[in-house]
């Protein structure tokens, strides 16, 4: 080998170190994140809602760590390994994969949720509830006018409702063929996020809409403390039946989305189904959905019979319907 053949060689393999290096720092950024069960700060907790694609770089420097040399090939192969490994165990769906849910049943109802994009989806909605017929509809970003045509078209079979009343992605609304009481928004919120209790074969159960801002840089510390407001919401209904449903604009690789699950002894009704990666966001876009910010969670009187995500126009959120059986416990 000639002395330009390894000084050419040199360049190669400090290239490919170099490239390994640069393809591995997102990928370990984030599954360090993971791993120490932390959002962290801008860009980590944008980043996290990535992290399964983020095998692809660390798959990828591993592969071109191979061309570099000596002990820089076995540290940087060692580094995306590990990386990899971690990434790839994460992917892993979170939480139990069944609720414990016993006793005879007291009802089967169906649960579609919706971010109608500033109301822009209604119509896709309306013709979605018709031919789905859920008893529970849950939908964000719906101002007044959207409230009317909702009832307009669905109200003789959803004629009840609980709403928080504001224009824009700040009104929400949850219809119901179950009769309400103690409609109330959640206090202290961007968005709004009505609840009540409804009375379904003859238990009550306490529902939640969620939406709470999204983490965009200079609001991660507002879209922290509003899940954790759901999460405290969600803890004082512990142990009792109830249905949390929204755009949690978050999703299981976020620290205080896990949080919200395991403070209510809640389940995430997709994972339940076999469907805990499937995307619903961003919808109707140049690029595929890359991740799952919206939710049915359910208390552990609820088993999971099935779980569907349903595309609408005019909307960057795919809807999710879901088919729950109600126990009556021991």
């Amino acid at each position: 080998m000639t002395e330009e053949q390894r000084r050419h060689g040199r360049r190669g393999s400090r290239a490919a170190g170099w490239a390994a290096g640069v393809l591995l720092l997102p990928p370990t950024v984030v599954a360090g994140a993971r791993l120490f069960e932390t959002d962290g700060v801008t860009p980590v907790p944008q980043l996290l809602a990535l992290l399964p694609w983020l095998a692809v770089p660390a798959g990828l420097a591993l592969l071109t760590a191979v061309a570099a040399r000596g002990r820089v090939r076995w540290a940087l192969g060692a580094w995306a390994a590990a990386v990899l490994a971690v990434t790839v165990w994460f992917i892993r769906p979170y939480g139990p994969d069944a609720t414990g849910a016993r006793g005879p049943v007291a009802a089967s109802l169906r649960v579609l949720t919706s971010n109608v994009e500033f109301g822009g989806a209604v119509p896709a909605l309306i013709e979605a509830a018709r031919r789905e017929r859920p008893q529970l509809l849950f939908v964000q970003e719906c101002a007044p006018s959207c409230v009317a045509a909702l009832t307009a078209a669905l109200g003789e079979r959803l004629p009840h409702r609980a709403q928080v009343v504001a224009e824009g992605s700040a009104g929400s609304v949850i219809l119901s063929a179950f009769p309400l009481t103690d409609a109330h928004a959640l206090p202290g919120t961007t968005l709004g996020m009505p609840g009540a209790t409804a009375r379904i074969g003859g238990r009550d159960v306490r529902l939640r809409l969620a939406h709470p801002l999204p983490p965009l840089p200079g609001q991660v510390g507002a879209w922290r403390r509003e899940l954790g407001l759901l999460r405290e919401d969600a803890a004082a209904a512990r142990g009792e039946p109830g249905i949390v449903a929204g755009d949690f604009n978050s999703g299981q690789d976020h620290e205080v989305f896990r949080d919200v699950l395991d403070a209510g002894g809640l389940h995430d009704g997709a994972r339940l189904a076999g469907a805990a990666r499937t995307p619903s966001w961003p919808a109707n876009s140049h690029v595929p959905p890359w991740t799952q910010l919206d939710h049915v969670l359910v208390g552990p009187d609820f088993t999971v019979r099935a779980a569907r995500f349903l595309d609408l126009s005019r909307t960057d959120h795919r809807a999710l319907l879901v088919e729950l059986v109600l126990h009556r416990g021991r």
